[in-house]
């Protein structure tokens, strides 16, 4: 019989997480995850069989994690434009006040495995798509409450949001907040 697991694989996977986040999948070593998480290599494939693996779980708890945020933040009272305003401010807040201005992991992951990498690619449209049913589901609310025009196609609307998200998360990495503020104020005019 084996040792017991010393470690819970929840908390290693969001251990795993910061440190690809920072340095990107090929930057980051099975080392890095070592130290990131103090769990010994060995141990580490074996309970998730490789980096890989690890980080296929690491972009499904950004993902999860991240949908169950804005939902919550687009959920809160008030009309569409003001919580679409507030969740990208949160986000490019987010990134101005962190330790290291790194955006966002998916898009991250994009730049980096995008059209090289198809599972990768198929899990960062994934996570993009579940972005866009929340603002777009956030902003057909806000055509029924009568805050968004009747004319405004949610889909492209939200699609639209997307790209202004993705393009901030990157932007943050070398802009200032009144920058980014009237970008989201811009991307805003139209809803």
């Amino acid at each position: 019989m084996g040792r017991p697991k010393s470690f819970e694989p929840d908390v290693v996977v969001a251990q795993a997480m910061e440190t690809f986040w920072t340095n990107g999948y090929a930057g980051t070593s099975p080392a890095d995850l070592a130290e990131a998480t103090g769990v010994a290599k060995g141990s580490l494939y074996n309970a998730f069989g490789s980096k890989r693996e690890l980080f296929d779980k690491v972009l499904a708890l950004y993902d999860r994690t991240g949908s169950e945020m804005t939902e919550e933040l687009l959920s809160r009272p008030g009309t569409a434009k003001e919580r679409i305003r507030a969740y990208l401010r949160f986000l490019v807040d987010m990134d101005l006040n962190g330790p290291v201005r790194r955006g966002c992991l998916a898009a991250n992951t994009a730049l980096e495995l995008g059209g090289k990498d198809a599972e990768a690619t198929r899990t960062v449209r994934r996570i993009g798509e579940h972005t866009i049913d929340l603002l777009a589901a956030r902003i057909e609310q806000g055509r029924r409450d009568g805050d968004v025009a009747p004319e405004i196609d949610a889909r492209a609307q939200a699609q639209f949001l997307m790209n202004t998200v993705l393009g901030l998360r990157v932007m943050a990495k070398a802009f200032d907040g009144p920058a980014l503020y009237r970008i989201i104020d811009t991307a805003l005019a139209g809803l």
